[in-house]
């Protein structure tokens, strides 16, 4: 019996496009039978939290990051071509013409492929982020626990 081959992707980045990028890429690898890890950190984080306002008790600087950071997979950037928050909207309508799905569906197949979408602990602290605010389903670790899974990664990517 072979070994289940694995794919481990940091999204660092939370513009939009690259976001995607991350999780076409994931989908692709699960859709070839690997073991796909996101370790979603620093503005990576962005793509897990929840559309809504979620009350939770914060600080003022943790309450400012919150405030600064987008509420949700519609609300980043484009990393070119922002346009103040146009080109965002360009895309999202050039991509349901073209019958692409949109990266809230991303999201959801890699649920449904088990592709383990985690959040990195050590920056969820530094930006006053708490579970609550992120997604169902996501797992919770540090860097070292994504090492140890990269350290068996046959592809390793830095989004």
């Amino acid at each position: 019996m072979t070994k289940k081959k694995k794919t481990t992707i940091i999204l660092f980045s939370g513009d939009y496009d690259k976001v995607m990028a991350a999780y076409i890429i994931a989908n692709g690898a699960a859709a070839y039978d690997h073991e796909v890890t996101i370790f979603h950190t620093f503005w990576g984080l962005n793509a897990l939290r929840k559309d809504e306002n979620i009350h939770v008790k914060k600080g003022l600087l943790e309450k400012m990051f919150g405030k600064l950071m987008p509420r949700g997979v519609n609300k980043m950037g484009l990393s070119k071509m922002n346009f103040a928050g146009f080109g965002p909207k360009m895309i999202r309508n050039v991509m349901k013409k073209h019958n692409v799905l949109s990266l809230p569906e991303l999201i959801e197949m890699a649920k449904d492929q088990g592709i383990n979408l985690v959040a990195c602990t050590m920056t969820m602290d530094l930006l006053g982020l708490q579970k609550e605010e992120l997604l169902d389903h996501v797992e919770y670790a540090g860097v070292a626990a994504y090492l140890a899974d990269a350290e068996d990664g046959n592809i390793n990517l830095f989004i």
